[in-house]
């Protein structure tokens, strides 16, 4: 979450390096879509939890509005508080994430992943710090995903991982192998 203008400042600073950007300072005019609208994520995110006066509230409905705006064009449904700093979303399309989830540091995430609550409200997933999150992996209900946990593509989670360093895939998700390392950008 994202308090003061230092924690906005790391966020787009670890969003930028995790997006492969170190050496640029601003995206370009033209295309940089995703960056755009990671910047836009993390502003709202600020705005939303910064202390409120006149200033900020304007600004937070300001980049309530572009964030909205970039999320439909992009199809994507990210809610702010959720991911830690590091995000990388690797292209447009279709995904979902539940507002109460939370999500660490240095997701890496693909098109058409859905990040959502079971049956009962509240029943949101935990997933830890460096995740690779394939194309469209489906995770659901009250489970933790460890830290440094590779899910492949096509995957459903509906269960809890606890081991670090693995790969699972599957429909339900089993573990298939131990990792060597860990996953982090």
């Amino acid at each position: 979450m994202i308090k003061t203008i230092e924690d906005l400042k790391y966020y787009l600073k670890e969003d930028k390096r995790a997006l492969g950007y170190s050496q640029r300072k601003l995206p370009k005019f033209l295309g940089d879509e995703i960056w755009k609208f990671q910047i836009v994520l993390r502003k709202l995110d600020y705005y939303t939890n910064c202390q409120q006066n006149l200033i900020t509230k304007i600004a937070k409905y300001y980049y309530k509005y572009i964030h909205h705006q970039k999320g439909i064009k992009l199809g994507f449904s990210i809610p702010i508080n959720v991911f830690g700093p590091g995000l990388r979303i690797n292209h447009y399309g279709y995904i979902v994430v539940n507002k109460h989830a939370k999500i660490g540091g240095y997701c890496d995430i693909h098109q058409g992943v859905n990040i959502g609550q079971n049956i009962h409200y509240g029943d949101v997933p935990t997933i830890g710090d460096n995740v690779w999150i394939g194309p469209g992996v489906k995770i659901f209900g009250k489970i933790d995903i460890a830290d440094n946990i590779v899910i492949g593509a096509n995957s459903v989670v509906t269960k809890s991982f606890n081991e670090k360093n693995i790969t699972i895939v599957g429909s339900p998700a089993r573990k298939l192998k131990n990792n060597k390392g860990t996953t982090k950008i």
